[in-house]
């Protein structure tokens, strides 16, 4: 009981935003349409049951006239069901794409917003593959809340609505067994009951475990697909490497994961739809034997038996709705799980914050302008994600407009100081200060862009369009890369399109568009020559005057271009900043 109201509250977490959101009132308006329309197909299955009574009588009684009444209004009722049905799925996957749609956009803006995903990798295995958790998972919640939702509400509702029709039938047809009447009050009902109880019992047995398969199966698939996605985006390497075989190996192993565990399903399926089938079998024929020996004994005529088999059947049906669910049951918990995880797994993330703080103007500023500080450390402590410490500042103040040099040994821990000051890395201690309105920009050595145009993957992270063409392939000619700037509108993938020079250069050209007041290099010019690297330099120094500038880098030829160094060095088996001056 404590599992099944912790899954509803769950539900209730993933489910309520939605209907109190900008767009509730559509959303209550087509679910309770589509509640409506479900009351409507139960009352039409209740009127359907009581034309087997009169359509029978007149098969029996051979009444033509009443059998043609009857054939016509049968008519009427398939009509208005086939009305039904088709307006319920229409408005059902119209809930489905709003419903979805606010979700997503929640879900990405929560996995997205302040670095939240990149801590989530930090973090570990938590919630794995948040792709397929909001591009599936997500659409499978939706389809499958109001599929099995209004199955059950036609469940309850089909209960209520036959258990009187039953309770008559049940005085009307008494139960005959061995020549003697039993005059139970409601057999029928408790006939279905039992039956309903039983069934639903051996199939939360059996297929109780499907639960955990189907989780593990959508996170096969889902390490599946990436790491197809990953073999496409590196296609390069691998060809070079001449990794074809290996990677085949590798991604065949992941889809042995999904092979087993399917095969694991499979089996599970296969005994519970052996019970499920049998069940359904079972329930045909059941409520005639039921009723039968009244028949026989002249007591009712063929419409009763005919009209108390429907009811008979759909009060089995309704009460055994997990049996004939549980697969579809099983498959939403894993989704829920998936989703909850996921949530989790955001909000851990989320707490495990990086953000430097935005000191006050009197916090960083002198009242010299050339004094004014842009960054400042004060018994800074970076640690990696186990606990270990890597890199210690006690303090560091760089001010406005200074140029400088980050050097030390590979692995300790430059570019992750640069993490920090950036605000995403999270497992530090001390202080990190930047002035309030100061704008922040850093370039790693592998520089993202979005699949799309060039001008929008160079504007990037401004919204395409804001961005005068004129100015994007302006600084596209100034980094070096004019054949390019007649271009700007052609849509690639730019990431493969392009070498790694030439996406760093793009990459400074996207900084001279940004205008930062603290631009963060590293190892942003590291694939290019020597000259190339001095060229950009330069420009930044003239279209970047003002700008705090720190750089990563290993080449002796980038100390010219920055007036003060500050090195990582060993200390007491970890690494500390020093200021070399």
């Amino acid at each position: 009981m404590r599992g099944l109201l912790s899954t509803l509250a769950t539900i209730w977490r993933i489910a309520a935003p939605y209907f109190h959101s900008e767009d509730r009132w559509a959303g209550r308006i087509l679910l309770a349409s589509l509640i409506a329309i479900e009351l409507g197909v139960v009352g039409l299955t209740v009127l359907v049951n009581r034309w087997n009574n009169g359509f029978y009588n007149a098969l029996q009684d051979r009444d033509w006239a009443v059998f043609v009444s009857q054939l016509g209004y049968f008519c009427v009722l398939a009509a208005c069901y086939i009305v039904l049905k088709v307006y319920q799925l229409y408005l059902n996957q119209w809930l489905q794409i709003r419903w979805r749609a606010f979700m997503t956009r929640r879900y990405l803006d929560t996995w997205l917003a302040d670095g939240t995903h990149y801590r989530m990798q930090l973090i570990g295995d938590a919630a794995d593959n948040p792709d397929q958790r909001i591009a599936e998972d997500l659409r499978l919640f939706a389809d499958r809340a109001l599929r099995i939702g209004l199955a059950f509400l036609n469940s309850v509702v089909t209960i209520f609505s036959f258990v009187v029709i039953l309770w008559g039938l049940s005085e009307a047809a008494p139960l005959h067994l061995f020549g003697m009447t039993w005059s139970i009050p409601g057999y029928l009902i408790w006939a279905a009951l039992i039956y309903s109880v039983f069934g639903t019992l051996f199939a939360h047995l059996i297929g109780r475990p499907l639960i955990r398969l189907a989780f593990l199966q959508q996170r096969y698939e889902a390490d599946f697909r990436f790491d197809l996605v990953r073999t496409r985006e590196h296609g390069e390497q691998i060809a070079l490497l001449k990794g074809e075989t290996a990677e085949t190996a590798r991604l065949m192993g992941r889809f042995g994961n999904v092979v087993a565990n399917w095969r694991a399903i499979m089996s599970r399926q296969k005994q519970l739809t052996f019970f499920g089938a049998g069940f359904d079998q079972a329930a045909v024929v059941f409520p005639y034997i039921m009723v039968s020996p009244a028949y026989f004994a002249g007591v009712v005529q063929l419409g009763t038996v005919m009209q108390t088999a429907s009811a008979f059947g759909y009060v089995q049906q309704a009460m055994s709705f997990f049996v004939g669910a549980y697969a579809d049951i099983a498959d939403w918990k894993s989704v829920i799980d998936r989703l909850s995880g996921f949530e989790q797994a955001t909000k851990k993330a989320a707490a495990r914050t990086g953000a430097v703080s935005r000191e006050t103007e009197t916090g960083l500023r002198a009242d010299n302008a050339a004094d004014q500080t842009a960054i400042a450390l004060s018994n800074v402590t970076l640690s990696l994600p186990d606990g270990r410490a890597l890199v210690a500042v006690p303090n560091l103040a760089i001010k406005t407009g200074e140029r400088v040099l980050l050097t030390g040994p590979s692995g300790s821990g430059k570019s992750t100081l640069i993490r920090a000051i950036a605000g995403i890395w999270p497992y530090r201690a001390g202080d990190i200060a930047l002035p309030p309105q100061a704008r922040l920009m850093t370039v790693p050595q592998r520089p993202y862009f979005p699949v799309g145009s060039l001008a929008a993957a160079v504007s990037y992270p401004a919204a395409a369009g804001t961005i005068a063409p004129e100015r994007v392939a302006e600084a596209i000619r100034a980094v070096g890369l004019a054949p390019l700037a007649g271009d700007i509108a052609r849509e690639e993938h730019w990431n493969r399109m392009l070498s790694l020079g030439e996406q760093q250069r793009l990459a400074i050209a996207r900084a001279l568009l940004q205008q930062p007041d603290i631009l963060l290099l590293d190892e942003a010019t590291a694939s290019l020559d020597e000259a190339a690297e001095a060229d950009l330099y330069r420009l930044l120094a003239e279209r970047l005057p003002r700008a705090t500038i720190m750089s990563i880098g290993h080449r002796a030829t980038l100390a010219q271009w920055h007036a003060r160094r500050i090195v990582i060095a060993p200390k007491d088996g970890g690494f500390m900043v020093t200021d070399a001056g």
